[in-house]
């Protein structure tokens, strides 16, 4: 039975694609592939334009484009593999069909009986914070459960088929149904994979969508793009046999959608994040900073819960200042305070620690919301990583990793979020205490383990099971 080899041979070598002949227009085959690349990116284009609106389609070919100018292709498989997606799924076709006419396309037993567990990851990889907290740090967690672990982004056909050829198990990560899924599923019911599906978001919902404060910022056409897919998530959800979702809000969320077992995976601190060194001492300039990480579009709704605090405590002393970090419409911000705050647009991972680290504590409001209840605690991570105190709500996941006096502070409705910065602006000294037990509290608690805070061991036991 030929599982890897021969399958993956058919996506890259022509002499086993079906019709082919060495004949056949050999010095026009380059000339054609070409066309055919650039009409399947225009019909890509306008199923975007179709599903998520002009802004939406825009900003992802922007971000595209991007990549292109800097020699990266994360994404579409012609670049890495040298053939087209088209071909892909015309060869894997014809794959299944001679395997079926050799009697050959069922696996005899599922590899999860046979073999050491291995998981192979199938997932949206553009979004970098995604990425990172959701995809390359769950390796962390499966080398320390003995699980060998291995990814690809769901648009690099070739390597989807390929890595699942030796897998245990297939994760899904935040992907919609599509003719793609579609054959990776097919793939991975023909190979008798279980199926675990991740989503850190709560993309397929209809009423956490609709109650979203952020969709106000956000063009009409877009908001309706979101609204439109929230069900295509859902159904891929629903063929796994079992989800792993980011915190306890949207745990709860998700049993209101599927009837499969739902597990929590919270996001921690990998080996990246705690490489980075905190600072120790006081920080060089005077003034007390403060930080808010906008990331994407539509944050100004939750910066506007507690603009007038922070305008009151900027007014109290000139030399104060506000570092807004990512996406943000500066003409929200108070006209009489632009000049005390600083806007620096999201450049790299790195980057935005070294702003973070610029600063003296970190605020994090959010609107009160069902999306944003399913909210983790990455920005608490990013800021106790390099030493800083977090100010945050009762939305959401941070209140869990903030302890209230001793890493930050957890405010409820009606806090007084310009006296809480007025104590720490007062004692520089308790802002960096707090501080340094931030990042302790991250080494002791929020690392790659295999129990609670982290990961529900029911989870590992579905996998090694």
């Amino acid at each position: 039975m030929r599982r890897s080899g021969e399958i993956s041979r058919a996506y890259t070598d022509p002499s086993l694609r079906r019709g082919y002949h060495p004949s056949d227009d050999p010095e026009g085959t380059g000339l054609m592939r070409q066309i055919t690349y650039c009409l399947r990116l225009a019909r890509r284009f306008l199923h975007m334009v179709r599903d998520e609106g002009w802004v939406r389609t825009w900003s992802h070919s922007r971000v595209w484009l991007g990549h292109r100018w800097r020699g990266r292709h994360p994404s579409i498989a012609p670049e890495v593999t040298g053939t087209l997606a088209y071909q892909g799924a015309w060869d894997v076709q014809a794959f299944w069909q001679e395997s079926a006419v050799k009697s050959g396309f069922q696996i005899a037993s599922p590899p999860a009986l046979m073999q050491r567990r291995k998981v192979a990851l199938i997932g949206d990889l553009n979004l970098p914070q995604c990425r990172k907290y959701r995809v390359e740090q769950l390796g962390e967690i499966f080398q320390e459960a003995g699980v060998d672990y291995i990814f690809a982004h769901h648009e690099d056909l070739p390597r989807c088929m390929d890595i699942l050829q030796d897998a245990s198990h297939l994760m899904l990560y935040r992907l919609r149904s599509s003719p793609t899924i579609t054959r990776h599923l097919y793939e991975a019911r023909r190979l008798r994979l279980p199926i675990l599906y991740d989503i850190d978001d709560p993309l397929f919902s209809v009423p956490a969508y609709a109650s979203y404060g952020n969709m106000a910022a956000l063009p009409p056409e877009q908001v309706r793009g979101f609204l439109a897919g929230a069900p295509f998530y859902a159904e891929v959800m629903n063929l796994a046999d079992a989800i792993s979702v980011s915190t306890p809000a949207l745990q709860d969320h998700a049993r209101a959608f599927t009837n499969r077992p739902v597990f929590l995976r919270r996001n921690f601190a990998d080996r990246t994040t705690l490489g980075v060194t905190p600072r120790h001492g006081p920080r060089d300039g005077s003034g007390f900073r403060i930080c808010f990480a906008s990331g994407s579009h539509g944050h100004e709704v939750d910066f506007a819960e507690i603009s007038p605090d922070l305008a009151r405590f900027l007014a109290h002393d000139p030399a104060r200042r506000l570092v807004i970090l990512g996406h943000f419409d500066r003409r929200r911000l108070p006209q009489a305070l632009r000049g005390q705050i600083e806007c620096h647009p999201f450049a790299g991972y790195a980057s935005y620690l070294g702003h973070l680290a610029g600063c003296d504590a970190a605020v994090m409001p959010l609107a009160d919301d069902l999306f944003n209840h399913c909210k983790s605690a990455v920005r608490v991570i990013d800021a106790a990583s390099v030493g800083l105190p977090s100010l945050v709500g009762r939305v959401s996941d941070m209140q869990a990793v903030v302890e209230d006096g001793v890493t930050g502070r957890v405010l409820g409705p009606g806090g007084d979020w310009a006296a809480a910065l007025e104590d720490l602006a007062r004692a520089p000294g308790l802002a960096r205490e707090m501080g340094r037990q931030a990042r302790q509290r991250l080494e002791q608690r929020w690392t790659a383990r295999l129990d609670a805070p982290v990961i529900d061991p029911a989870m590992l036991r579905w996998v090694c099971a």
